[in-house]
């Protein structure tokens, strides 16, 4: 097994992904539902080990994936998408504060917005397995700029009638604010909750 990101050669051994999209995911949900109900549904996920101990290390990105499946389940997917959305934001916060380092977030401020979009994209991309797990991240060429996730964790094995990422949507909305224009959206258009191929984000600044 590849342990730098998590995949085993045979694929038999699920990837693995950072802890935020567990830890803010939980917070997010006792913010909202309260401590009870949050505990309910780690429980409902198979996480009662998170439980007051959340976790410090890479996660298996099954879980990942069973969180979101309860929550779907027991709030709804309305309800849900809302509470993957906060979590995303300030899955974005924790980024800017402890991953990404003072001074290259100093020099993208500083360059016009495409040029400071490619490059947080090039070291985005370095680090997709982060938060893609066994998923496939890439970076489409032409305007607006967009970029799909295939195969990750969130929409995986959901059906629904509207896209399921917001996760997605609001870290990287977070992180664009912040880095490239504060009037930046990312946008979900297209959803393999949907039956598309692969999840399609549109990222606009003007």
């Amino acid at each position: 097994m590849d342990r730098a990101n998590g995949k085993g050669d045979s694929g038999e051994e699920a990837a693995r992904i950072g802890p935020n999209a567990i830890i803010r995911i939980a917070e997010a949900l006792e913010r909202d539902v309260g401590r009870d109900g949050a505990e309910k549904l780690l429980k409902d996920a198979g996480l009662e080990s998170y439980i007051g101990n959340p976790p410090s290390q890479m996660v298996d990105e099954r879980e990942v994936t069973r969180l979101h499946q309860a929550m779907r389940a027991k709030l709804g997917v309305e309800h849900a998408r809302a509470i993957a959305r906060e979590a995303g934001r300030t899955t974005g916060d924790y980024l800017l504060a402890h991953r990404i380092p003072r001074g290259v977030q100093i020099v993208l401020k500083m360059l016009p917005p495409s040029a400071a979009a490619r490059l947080l994209f090039a070291a985005i991309s370095r680090n997709a397995w982060t938060f893609a797990g066994g998923g496939a991240f890439h970076v489409l060429a032409g305007t607006p700029l967009r970029f799909t996730i295939a195969g990750g964790p969130i929409s995986r094995g959901a059906t629904s009638d509207v896209p399921v990422c917001d996760y997605y949507a609001a870290t990287f909305e977070r992180l664009f604010r912040a880095l490239v224009s504060p009037a930046a959206t990312v946008v979900e258009i297209a959803c393999e909750a949907l039956g598309d191929p692969a999840c399609v984000f549109e990222v606009r600044w003007a």
